[in-house]
């Protein structure tokens, strides 16, 4: 069985088709394609409230694309979402309705805890007994979860992304607030909390960071000490000595104050970094909604919201 995911984000658009097999009883998910474009639509929306018309005919011709690659792979089921800038985008859902109308690819709108709820589909699986709290930031919003021995217990999603925050100056109360509400779930809490980061930026610092884990672990000093040297460069310095997409260079210093400001707020001293995200998620959701419901056609049973 072949699933496509489509994660629609506000710094990048990502695409992937996963061949989904079985043998002696197990399920194994292999990959046959990724696509990760650097469309940044955050970068319109967080200044003009709108998704502009150069970006918008870009993204039109990518879901084509997109939508090309799912006929050729013969993909059975197929996810596409949208996050954060296409949620706030006044002509979001007219975009969306448009590239419905000219291809026939249905686009869901989704919220910051539905994309949390889908994230964390994979995340339990690379997680053990204790207390943990996810942090996922991305273009234009975080998501915040405190798990408890394999149980959600708590989420959140906070307004503030590495996209938003360069292009928005005023993250102070955000900030605040995710302090305020993050010191009252750990409230009374005993023993040590481990923060679990996901997200593109994340993934960039462990690989920096040169920790060799295999649970992918690697303490806040680490962080710091790759935030340092980054802070060291100039951008095109990162792009061409630390070899960083020019999308990633910009925003990666942003997101690593967002991950610190959450570990800090719980004291939290080390994070682990499973390399899984919202296409994962997306892909095992569409497995799950498969195996539950058999042949029922599965693109339209989720709505816009």
């Amino acid at each position: 069985m072949k699933l496509a995911a489509i994660d629609i984000g506000s710094n990048a658009i990502r695409f992937q088709v996963t061949n989904v097999m079985t043998y002696d009883g197990q399920q194994y998910f292999k990959r046959l394609e990724y696509v990760r474009f650097p469309l940044r639509l955050g970068q319109d929306v967080f200044k003009l409230k709108k998704i502009a018309s150069k970006s918008e005919d870009k993204f039109i011709r990518l879901m084509n694309a997109f939508k090309i690659l799912i006929d050729l792979y013969e993909v059975d089921q197929y996810y596409a979402c949208a996050t954060s800038a296409m949620r706030e985008a006044q002509n979001g859902r007219e975009i969306v309705q448009k590239v419905k109308e000219l291809m026939g690819l249905k686009i869901n709108i989704i919220s910051g805890e539905r994309e949390a709820e889908l994230i964390n589909r994979v995340v339990m699986e690379k997680l053990g007994k204790g207390t943990f709290m996810h942090i996922d930031v991305g273009g234009g919003s975080t998501e915040l979860n405190v798990i408890k021995d394999g149980q959600k217990i708590k989420s959140e999603s906070f307004k503030i992304g590495s996209v938003r925050t360069i292009e928005n100056t005023s993250n102070k109360a955000v900030l605040k607030r995710m302090s305020q509400w993050i010191e009252a779930q750990i409230a009374g809490h005993r023993g040590s909390i481990t923060a679990v980061g996901t997200g593109g930026n994340i993934s960039k610092i462990y690989e920096l960071s040169g920790t060799r884990s295999k649970l992918r672990v690697m303490r806040i000093e680490s962080i710091l000490e790759v935030q340092k040297h980054l802070a060291s460069h100039t951008l095109e310095e990162r792009i061409f000595k630390l070899h960083l997409n020019p999308d990633r260079a910009d925003v990666i210093l942003p997101a690593s104050d967002i991950y610190l400001h959450a570990m800090k707020s719980a004291n939290i001293q080390r994070i682990q970094v499973p390399d899984v995200g919202l296409k994962d998620g997306i892909m095992h959701m569409l497995f799950e909604k498969h195996v539950k419901q058999s042949l029922i056609p599965l693109n339209d049973t989720e709505t816009v919201d």
